[in-house]
């Protein structure tokens, strides 16, 4: 703040994820998860509310980066959905508590992203059943509709969208990046 002013765009991005059936998930795992992907988001936001609500002339955003997990579910990865569903909610209900100072509030929920965090799945996935790597990777791109992982600048895109003049009117949305419906 005291070398660029007040906040007038917030993105919320932290994810981690560990795979495990329901049944195995112990409570430290869950809190580990709902922590970052959910709690994590939450606080990001909270500690600028008080810039991004302020009276303005510049366009104030706040973006979640959400997945498509917060739309749909996955098995073996119930935490996560379930944080991730948690986040596309508190898009939801921020962009009506603020919606009357000015503020769009939305999320962006990416399919399978080629990052560090699906070379994490990928190399699970490749020791758990014996596939390649690169198998894994491929496998997990089929579940977007386009059969190719997003790219992270695609996801990117999306927000520098969202945070445009031109997305003035896109609020409490949940925007899939995904090559296709969900």
């Amino acid at each position: 703040r005291a070398a660029h002013g007040p906040i007038d765009i917030v993105v919320a991005n932290a994810g981690m994820a560990s795979s495990a059936p329901a049944a195995k998930i112990t409570p430290a795992q869950w809190q580990e998860i709902i922590a970052v992907n959910l709690t994590g988001a939450f606080l990001t936001v909270q500690a600028a509310l008080a810039d991004v609500t302020r009276p303005s002339e510049e366009p104030r955003r706040i973006v979640f980066i959400a997945s498509t997990a917060g739309l749909k579910g996955y098995p073996y990865v119930a935490a996560y959905v379930a944080a991730k569903h948690g986040v596309v909610g508190l898009a939801r209900a921020l962009s009506l508590e603020l919606a009357s100072t000015g503020v769009t509030v939305n999320a962006v929920c990416p399919g399978y992203t080629d990052t560090p965090l699906l070379d994490e799945a990928a190399a699970k996935i490749a020791a758990k059943t014996g596939r390649s790597a690169d198998d894994s990777r491929a496998h997990l791109a089929k579940d977007n509709a386009h059969g190719r992982l997003i790219t992270p600048d695609e996801v990117a895109q999306t927000v520098l969208w969202l945070c445009s003049p031109a997305a003035t009117s896109i609020n409490g949305q949940a925007i899939a990046v995904t090559g296709g419906p969900i």
